[in-house]
């Protein structure tokens, strides 16, 4: 008996080895805006292929540089479309790989009840001291923000309220932490599950900006890391594309 447990035990063993072995970890530059979503499908990764997905945020512009300088990410979620076909057009990423994962929403946003109202009537109001909006050279949405106010014809009226940010992320925690009033930040930043959190919003038009098209691609140092592969097999599944949808984007 003891030798069968034993034989028993050494199998177990030999498996585990075995899985552990094949288990690789993915390292994912994810654009600021897609930090919530990204934090629930790598725990969903983790979970259902044994992979680990490691993940830094930050700003998609910024993560361009850095990808061209060498830096070891293998997967790049970026909050535009631009760069990612830079990097294609580059021979920079794996052919084939890059497709889109989300279409995103710009939302001016206060933190305060009462602040915002329909239609952004405040920008126009100027009821208010300092606006946030990410940095229009590295981050998309902080692009899309620019073109929205230039639409509505109060860009330049705005100029000495204008608080950047590096990143989306950065712009959502002026407004959050009250050193802005307001702020132009993703709806997925205040939404989740369909569910918009405190404060006063309005989301803006699709027709004030060019549309926010997130890519996603495998870069060609992962082209042989089967967790690379896995994850955007994960990002293009019904269930990813449903908590997607939750966190405030549309999914082509």
């Amino acid at each position: 008996m003891r030798r069968i447990v034993a034989t028993w035990l050494t199998v177990i063993g030999s498996i585990t080895a075995c899985a552990a072995a094949s288990a690789e970890q993915v390292h994912i530059a994810v654009a600021a805006n897609f930090a919530a979503p990204a934090k629930v499908l790598a725990a969903m990764f983790e979970k259902t292929t044994g992979h680990t997905a490691r993940l830094t945020f930050g700003a998609t512009g910024a993560f361009y540089t850095q990808i061209r300088h060498g830096a070891p990410f293998d997967v790049l979620l970026a909050a535009d479309d631009e760069r990612p076909a830079l990097l294609e057009k580059e021979g920079a990423i794996v052919p084939g790989s890059r497709f889109t994962y989300a279409v995103g929403q710009l939302a001016l946003w206060s933190a305060r009840p009462g602040v915002v109202e329909p239609q952004g009537a405040v920008l126009k109001s100027g009821q208010f001291h300092k606006l946030a909006i990410a940095n229009p050279k590295l981050a998309p949405y902080g692009a899309a923000a620019v073109e929205a106010m230039n639409q509505l014809g109060v860009y330049a009226a705005m100029q000495p309220r204008l608080v950047t940010g590096e990143s989306i992320g950065q712009t959502y925690h002026f407004v959050a932490s009250g050193n802005a009033e307001l702020g132009f930040v993703a709806l997925s930043q205040i939404q989740e599950a369909g569910v918009t959190r405190g404060g006063s919003w309005w989301i803006v038009p699709a027709r004030l900006h060019a549309p926010i098209v997130q890519d996603a691609v495998i870069l060609q140092r992962a082209q042989a890391n089967p967790a690379a592969q896995a994850w955007m097999d994960l990002l293009r599944s019904p269930k990813a594309k449903a908590l997607i949808r939750d966190h405030g984007y549309s999914v082509p």
